[in-house]
């Protein structure tokens, strides 16, 4: 049995259709029994669990042969990251009261970056889970590329793409969500010992300006980049309802100077095959959907 948490977003989902599609047996991991209704539909077994409940955890872990811990993401977090620290204390607990044979983590790049930001979350949660006496496989995905979705209306609009990453033609790892849960299909089934780390990223590295590209193309109209100057950030973040956002603004410094990175080490590096243009188009229709529905 495959226990799966955050089954209902896009990783877990695909993660889950690979697997049932492979025939192996799927528990669905969710808060609200209604949400798991389509996958018990499929097959799967539904449990009932909180992220932040350790009971609950457990229950919905016993008896799997693999977990696959997918942990809510806190874009504006609490200084010191006490959203995280509860997540994390919960699901070691889980894992402690009900082992399963392997575990696979959803972790990310920069989980080892040298400085604090937004993604040390996901550095807390390995340093956690490391500790606990079965095999886990900590999955580092790199920047999605989804994360376009918040540009789709401004480049249908005014045909901009206004990037915070930047300089506008420096390529960085991304990696689609749909390679991210085909990825951790094949990890959960492979058996190993200790802890193992694996990289991911697309099959070429993205830029602002090959982001704009294709969006061009989709559109069929011209999109330029639009640099948003760091001073600007702080501002921005704040209109927006964030209340801390020195974490986000130290996680586009990262990218941006280089220290959240990948390292080179090909032993450990996996590649996914979809393209930025692919994931373009689709969010480019999906948005065209919703408009006229």
């Amino acid at each position: 049995m495959y226990a799966i948490t955050g089954i209902t977003g896009k990783v877990g989902g695909t993660l889950a259709a690979a697997l049932l599609a492979e025939g192996q047996p799927v528990r669905a991991v969710v808060r609200d029994r209604a949400k798991g209704e389509a996958w018990a539909a499929k097959g799967c077994e539904v449990a009932l669990a909180e992220m932040e409940d350790a009971a609950s955890l457990a229950k919905a872990f016993a008896g799997a042969e693999a977990v696959f811990i997918l942990p809510p993401s806190e874009f504006d977090p609490a200084p010191d990251f006490p959203e995280a620290h509860r997540v994390i204390d919960a699901v070691r607990t889980a894992l402690l009261q009900a082992p399963p044979a392997r575990a696979v983590c959803l972790s990310t790049i920069g989980a080892d970056a040298p400085h604090e930001n937004l993604l040390t979350q996901r550095t807390l949660l390995e340093q956690a889970l490391s500790a606990i006496d079965i095999p886990v496989t900590f999955l580092r995905p790199a920047w999605f590329m989804e994360n376009a979705a918040w540009d789709v209306a401004a480049a249908r609009n005014d045909g901009v793409l206004r990037s915070f990453l930047q300089p506008a033609d420096r390529a960085i790892s991304m990696v689609s969500t749909r390679d991210v849960g085909r990825a951790a299909a094949d990890l959960m089934q492979q058996k190993w010992s200790g802890i193992r780390i694996v990289e991911l990223e697309g099959p070429r590295r993205v830029s602002p300006n090959d982001i704009a590209s294709a969006f061009a193309a989709a559109l069929g109209r011209p999109v330029r980049v639009e640099i948003v100057a760091r001073p600007l950030w702080e501002g921005i973040f704040r209109a927006q309802g964030t209340r801390n956002p020195e974490p986000r603004i130290r996680m586009l410094d990262g990218f941006n100077e280089g220290w959240i990175a990948f390292r080179g080490d090909s032993s450990n590096l996996m590649k996914g095959t979809t393209p930025i243009a692919e994931v373009i188009a689709a969010l480019v229709a999906d948005a065209a959907a919703n408009k006229a529905a």
